[in-house]
Order: C-alpha cells, then structure tokens, then sequence
C-alpha cells in the first residue's frame, strides 16, 4: 500500500504531443488504408509494435481469428501492460483502433478516425513508463477491427475489443476500469463522453479534465449512445467510457469529414492531442494510483 502511494502521477507533456502528433501522421500515410483482415492491416500492426518499442516499452501481438460476413479472417491486437505495485491489483484498459473504415474509399487516411489515438496511445507508453508503476495494473491495447465492413452487428465490427474481453475472461482478470479514446485529434477539439458509459467513470473523466485545465474541451453527452469499442466491456458488466469527438467536420455540429476522404493528416493537430494526453493521464492517475 505504501509502495503505491509512492507512485508518480501519469504527466503528458508538450513533447509527448509532438510525438503523439509524428506518430499518427506516419501512421496515416505510410499505412494507409489498413483495414482490418488485410495485409496492410497487418503491416500497421506491427510497424505501431516497433513504434512503440522506440519508447522502451515492451509490446506484444496477439493476433487472433474470427467471423466475417465474408468469412473467418485474422486480425491482431497490440498489447502493452504496466504491472502494478498492489497484490491482486485490477487493471485499468486503454485502448484505440488503427483500422480503417473499408467503405471509405482506397485513399482513405483515417487521420483523426484510427491514427490521431493510435499516436496517442505510443505517447502514452512513453509517459507511463516515465511515471513508473501505479497502484493498479494499466494495460493500452491498439484494437483491430473496430471499423464494420458493411454495418455494424455480430459478426461486424468491434472484433477486436470483443476478443479482448475474451481474454480478460480466460485470465479471470478484473477490470476497474475501461477507457476508449477515438478521434481525439480534430483540429477543433470538442470531447464528448457519451451516455452509454459507466456513471461513475462518466463523472471521473470530468474530473480529470478540470484537473488537467481543459474542462472546457470536454462535455458528458448524457443523451448520446455511441457505438464504440467501449461497448464490449459494457457488454461484459465492466466499467467502461468512451472518449470521443464527433463534430468532425467542415462547420460545427457536423460530422461530414468521418469516413470520407477529407479526414487527412492536416485536420489534426499536436494542440488537440496534448489536450486528449493531459485528460487521459490524468484519468489514469486518478484510476490507477
């Protein structure tokens, strides 16, 4: 118990959101699309695995198959885990998808919608592993598959998290705590925590954007459900949010840019991600320590 009051708070600083922001710009054009059951989703996957080792954090691939409605195809999750200090600590989960919407076109970069978090979850390893162990374990998982291929229902989206419950289920692994962060990188910055999403972790994620000076950035969209990875450990009677921002798009209160072609690298930026990183550290720290 001493040990874990000891623990350093989870900082993200001006140089995580640069590297947060070269990261998923990279990811967007180098691997670009990366749909989920291809080879370049494939290719994504492991080149996001030797980015993240750049930040000497160990990360591993847990590749996995399941059904399609075109069939049985093969994804792969990338796993990160930080060990806590607590005997039989529970685990707080990170996560954000890489892929990309298939139905978006062959140009499609997926720059705000898979690759601003995916650069965002590399910079938090980074900061995790500078702050040292927390209280409670921490684990950040880039999913495969989050995208549909047609539209959203069994067997359609969402593998990849679905798989993850799966194996939290086999390890019999608690979990305080499941946070989603998607889309975090717009230009014009506006969070939502949808209202499907724990009570109690909803209000946390308030907390830990006043903490951080950003409450402004960040509303509780009580009235709005949002499919998202979030939803599998919902699903699995665990505490789970979503962090999210969809006013993506040419002119407040639209969404026209998800899943087209002008969600490219110049709609984002490193100010939206430092924002995204402070909230999510903080929530970390207030979870995990």
């Amino acid at each position: 118990m001493f040990a874990a009051l000891l623990a350093a708070a989870i900082t993200f600083s001006p140089a995580d959101a640069k590297l947060a922001y070269d990261e998923a710009v990279a990811l967007a054009r180098e691997h670009s699309p990366r749909n989920a059951g291809t080879l370049r989703g494939r290719l994504a996957a492991n080149w996001i695995l030797d980015r993240v080792s750049r930040t000497g954090v160990d990360a591993a691939l847990d590749s996995f198959t399941a059904m399609t409605p075109d069939g049985e195809k093969c994804f792969s999750n990338i796993m990160v885990e930080f060990p806590g200090t607590r005997t039989n600590a529970p685990w707080v989960v990170v996560m954000s998808h890489f892929d990309t919407a298939p139905h978006a076109g062959e140009g499609f970069q997926g720059a705000n919608d898979g690759a601003s978090t995916s650069g965002l979850l590399v910079a938090l390893a980074g900061a995790i592993r500078r702050a040292g162990p927390q209280g409670d374990n921490i684990a950040l998982v880039w999913t495969d598959a989050e995208e549909c291929r047609r539209d959203y229902g069994p067997h359609d989206g969402f593998q990849g998290s679905q798989h993850l419950v799966e194996v939290y289920r086999q390890k019999r692994r608690a979990v305080h705590g499941a946070i989603c962060l998607d889309m975090l990188g717009d230009k014009d910055l506006n969070i939502i925590v949808p209202g499907n999403g724990d009570p109690s972790l909803r209000r946390l994620a308030r907390l830990a954007a006043e903490r951080a000076g950003v409450a402004k950035y960040l509303t509780l969209a009580d009235d709005l459900l949002v499919k998202d990875d979030h939803q599998a450990f919902l699903d699995a009677k665990c505490p789970a949010i979503d962090l999210i921002d969809f006013d993506f798009g040419s002119a407040p209160g639209r969404n026209d840019y998800w899943h087209t072609q002008q969600d490219t690298v110049d709609k984002i930026s490193a100010d939206s991600l430092l924002i995204s990183g402070k909230i999510a550290a903080e929530l970390l720290t207030l979870l995990a320590h």
